[in-house]
């Protein structure tokens, strides 16, 4: 857990730009969930960050907008009683998150056509059941 967040093979992030808060969580717990800050909130500031190289850093603020609160990203993790896991589930969302917004776009389509066999069996295969509709009938 301590050290860079990864992001991918060559792009990590340095323990330094990511920003923790813990505070109480809500829900079961008994005595203790009064008394343990276990939620968990990592912040990442990806407008600001230099870890990023330029290109990667751009594709991720278009993708990522309408998550960001001045060019911060923050992931929220509190589905364990433990913090220590709670801060393991918010690094592990914030990577997955970054890897998806610098992730190259996907290849353009190349619109192709059916083979003219394609068609014929699709033509073939609605007129057979047509037939086997039609014979069904009553006269």
């Amino acid at each position: 857990m301590p050290g860079p967040l990864q992001i991918s093979g060559s792009v990590s992030v340095p323990e330094s730009e990511l920003h923790w808060r813990f505070s109480r969580s809500s829900g079961p717990g008994g005595q203790g969930v009064n008394t343990t800050d276990s939620r968990v909130e990592l912040s990442f500031d990806l407008a600001a960050t230099e870890s990023l190289p330029p290109l990667l850093k751009t594709r991720a603020l278009e993708r990522l907008a309408s998550r960001l609160t001045g060019g911060v990203v923050t992931i929220a993790a509190s589905e364990f009683r433990s913090q220590l896991r709670n801060r393991e589930a918010a690094e592990v969302r914030l990577a997955q998150l970054l890897r998806e917004a610098v992730a190259p776009p996907p290849k353009k389509r190349r619109p192709t056509k059916p083979s003219r066999g394609a068609v014929e069996r699709r033509i073939a295969a609605k007129k057979h059941r047509s037939d086997l509709k039609r014979l069904r009938r009553d006269i």
